[in-house]
């Protein structure tokens, strides 16, 4: 009886399927894991989007709540690379199941907390569900690209911006007016999510059963020396630190800067959230294909630098002029993103799950820690110190140079 072959590792399989395969079958993936990465993050979105409705019912102040955005988002940035350095070896198909009912066991704590601290445990059950989500599915979206990897990268991506977009929209249009326990109305989104995961899942399943009969990636060769690989995973490191940090300035307490300075409702306030947020989805959709046809860094040097005028001149203008600047703002440093991440798994080839989690990872924590120290600093100042002081960040961007240009590298 002829011995069968072991499955393959994920990070062994060929990362992306044949040209003609992946514009059947592995296409309706990569918008089946866009839709659900929407889902997720409209979720997650739906904390800080009732941010001002929580502080009224809790009676709380700025650093409480830059603490519940610390909470899930630090709870999703430490597990999130353990997540996916522990799937690079033993895939399951089914873990985005798992993730999403917690999250929807974090949106029914959410709409019924009669406290403060079980607002930050459903705030950690919000977290946990990203951490297990983002690292398998960023995977996924890879194997289902057809070597267009910064294209599924985007796919995947713009799904979560624009269930991001989304989520201070549905909160404005519901919680808001309605109240709290308006929250249970989306768990139906998190049992949607469930239904279309598990179906991804057999897909995945599939793949994994039949790996051993399909070719192994050549990607495992090493594309730059130790040391200038250290330099730039370090250089991305503050880029990501740049990103986020200024992300976390917006996401968080631009709703509040644009009631204090411009005196906006509530409501009001919240479009222009959703206007910055639906832009970004944009840029995350142009980033990934564009990297694919210029270059990673090329990218990369645009995203961030380029957001710098932009940013540097929001603190000083009006109402019409703060609205459309963040949406420039928004459209170029959300192209960054998936430029990086696709740069950092070629820059270490076969770790697609550690460097999905350790960069999703990263985002969350990055921008936990900064809406964290950022609601300190507006108790200790006021938000228009904190939004002036964030406009300089984008300047970091300047390290991209320190970048070596991957596509030079496989020339040689």
């Amino acid at each position: 009886m002829p011995k069968t072959q072991p499955l393959a590792a994920p990070a062994e399989i060929m990362p992306g399927l044949p040209y003609t395969e992946a514009h059947t079958s592995a296409v309706g993936i990569l918008f089946a894991l866009s839709f659900c990465h929407l889902l997720n993050d409209a979720i997650q979105a739906l904390i800080p989007a009732i941010y001002p409705l929580l502080k009224e019912s809790f009676k709380l102040n700025f650093t409480q709540i830059g603490l519940i955005t610390f909470t899930f988002q630090m709870v999703g940035s430490v597990l999130q690379p353990v997540v996916g350095f522990y799937t690079d070896k033993h895939p399951r198909p089914f873990s985005l199941v798992f993730g999403m009912g917690v999250t929807w066991c974090g949106l029914i704590l959410l709409a019924v907390a009669p406290a403060y601290p079980v607002v930050l445990l459903a705030a950690a059950c919000v977290g946990l569900g990203s951490a297990v989500f983002h690292p398998e599915s960023s995977r996924m979206a890879r194997m289902a690209s057809g070597g267009r990897h910064g294209f599924a990268q985007s796919l995947f991506q713009v799904g979560g911006n624009a269930g991001t977009a989304l989520g201070p929209l549905l909160a404005a249009g519901i919680i808001v007016p309605q109240g709290q326990r308006h929250i249970l109305w989306f768990s139906a989104l998190a049992f949607a999510g469930m239904i279309i995961l598990s179906k991804v899942g057999r897909w995945y399943q599939k793949r994994l059963a039949t790996a051993h009969r399909g070719t192994y990636s050549t990607d495992h060769r090493e594309t730059v020396t130790r040391r200038k690989l250290a330099l730039s995973v370090g250089v991305l490191l503050l880029l990501m630190f740049s990103k986020f940090f200024y992300l976390a300035s917006m996401s968080s307490y631009y709703t509040f800067y644009l009631m204090h300075r411009f005196g906006v409702s509530v409501q009001q306030s919240q479009l222009y959230l959703f206007l910055f947020l639906g832009a970004g989805a944009i840029g995350t959709l142009v980033g990934g294909p564009l990297g694919d046809r210029i270059g990673r860094k090329q990218v990369i040097w645009l995203s961030i630098l380029g957001v710098a005028p932009f940013a540097l001149a929001l603190p000083h203008v009006g109402l019409l002029g703060t609205a459309v600047l963040s949406v420039f703002i928004a459209l170029i440093m959300a192209s960054a993103f998936p430029a990086i991440l696709v740069y950092a798994t070629e820059l270490l080839p076969g770790k697609v799950g550690l460097i999905a989690g350790l960069f999703f990872g990263l985002a969350f924590g990055l921008a936990g820690i900064g809406s964290a120290v950022l609601g300190k600093l507006a108790d200790a100042t006021s938000i228009e110190f904190v939004m002036s002081a964030c406009a300089y960040l984008p300047l970091i961007g300047l390290l991209t140079w320190f970048l070596p240009d991957l596509r030079k590298h496989r020339a040689q």
